[in-house]
């Protein structure tokens, strides 16, 4: 996703599946908490429907929308976590699978300081957006 985007901005925005069908409208976004860059999004697939999850990274905002390169079954079959909450390593880890990804690289944890000799961790899970 483009990095100059604010990730309030995508809030409320039209959501769209790689082949252009309409799959919603983005209802939160989520920052990883070690980078605090937006990492995913909840898009609302309906009316009465869940959110799904979607990765902002391969995605782009693009028409005034985001569109996702995935195919709109699998973006409807992704993992439902509920909204408003943060993301578990568990859950990302789900998600991370779910639609094929290659997890990120080994970084600090949030309570090491530059020089800590303390196990590595995988980038924090999302957190909602304020």
């Amino acid at each position: 996703m483009q990095t100059d985007i604010d990730p309030r901005s995508l809030i409320g925005r039209k959501a769209f599946d790689r082949d252009g069908a309409k799959i919603g409208t983005v209802d939160e976004v989520y920052l990883d908490d070690v980078t605090g860059e937006p990492e995913w999004a909840a898009v609302r697939t309906g009316l009465f429907g869940r959110d799904a999850f979607v990765p902002l990274v391969p995605s782009r905002v693009e028409d005034d929308g985001l569109r996702i390169p995935y195919e709109r079954a699998l973006i409807r079959q992704a993992p439902g976590f509920g909204v408003g909450r943060h993301l578990s390593p568990e859950q990302e880890l789900q998600l991370y699978h779910h639609y094929g990804l290659e997890l990120p690289a080994p970084g600090p944890s949030p309570q090491e300081t530059p020089g800590d000799s303390g196990d590595d961790a995988a980038d924090g899970p999302g957190v909602p957006a304020d």
